[in-house]
């Protein structure tokens, strides 16, 4: 899932477009390096961002999400927002998958929008909102509470028909660094849970702290934690650079199946 961001503010400045033309060619070039998907966002999410009004976010969104699906008919086109009033128009326009970082907890008509619509749906796990939710985060036990907050919307979901579910553990949502690697080292048992698992890891806080670098040159620690995420279930990574990320999960598929040809190897889908 390639990261596409029109907004100003984003925490890693290479995936910013600031026009129409500049988001055109970062998916061309995503969709040659091998992305299954895109995630467009018109917001920011960033430890201590503030929450757009759903007007403000579909002005940023809605002459670039024509332009996108006009250029690029078969892309499967994920939209990162909270908003249920967003979603709906965006559904109209042809996205395929609503990605909401509060797994449907901030709107009350999210679920109902999505469960109409019939379109997939990523259930992110946040502790608190993005402009407080880096403020102390605690918590008994990261990943039951994690856990115990997907069962919870699984079943809200399923309550407005949501069939197709992606769970999201949401790192560096309201996480400190010890909570991120327990998240991670414990992934695997999501998968009881029997819905894909999506890992957006690419550049943040938990790997520019390991590695003393920004997120420019967080590249290479980015790698390493994907591989170790989809050693740990994940069969979505939701990722700034491409090439990078396919070249890991090429890897990963020849390592799980060293018979495999190598002309298949790199053609994984969920």
């Amino acid at each position: 899932m390639g990261i596409v961001n029109l907004t100003s503010d984003s925490f890693y400045a290479g995936s910013r477009t600031p026009n129409e033309s500049a988001v055109i060619k970062r998916i061309e070039k995503m969709m040659d390096e091998g992305s299954a998907m895109v995630d467009l966002g018109a917001m920011s999410s960033r430890p201590g961002a503030s929450i757009i009004s759903p007007e403000e976010e579909w002005v940023r969104l809605s002459a670039v999400l024509k332009l996108v699906r006009q250029n690029f008919p078969s892309l499967l086109l994920s939209l990162d927002t909270l908003h249920s009033f967003t979603a709906a128009k965006a559904l109209d326009l042809g996205i395929d998958i609503i990605n909401d970082i509060s797994g449907g907890t901030f709107d009350p008509e999210m679920m109902k929008v999505v469960g109409r619509y019939d379109v997939p749906f990523v259930v992110m796990h946040m502790k608190g909102m993005p402009e407080d939710m880096q403020v102390n985060p605690l918590y008994e036990n990261v990943v039951t509470e994690v856990f115990d907050f997907f069962v919870e919307q699984m079943a809200e979901a399923e309550r407005y028909g949501i069939v197709d579910v992606i769970l999201d553990p949401g790192f560096g949502f309201g996480k400190t660094l010890s909570h991120n690697y327990q998240l991670l080292q414990n992934l695997h048992a999501f998968e009881i849970l029997r819905y894909p698992l999506l890992a957006g890891v690419s550049r943040k806080g938990m790997i520019q702290q390991i590695v003393d670098q920004k997120s420019d040159n967080a590249l290479n620690g980015t790698t390493a934690v994907h591989m170790l995420a989809l050693m740990k279930g994940a069969r979505i990574l939701r990722v700034h650079d491409v090439k990078e990320a396919m070249e890991c999960i090429k890897i990963w598929e020849k390592f799980n199946d060293p018979d495999t040809d190598i002309s298949e190897v790199g053609s994984y889908i969920v």
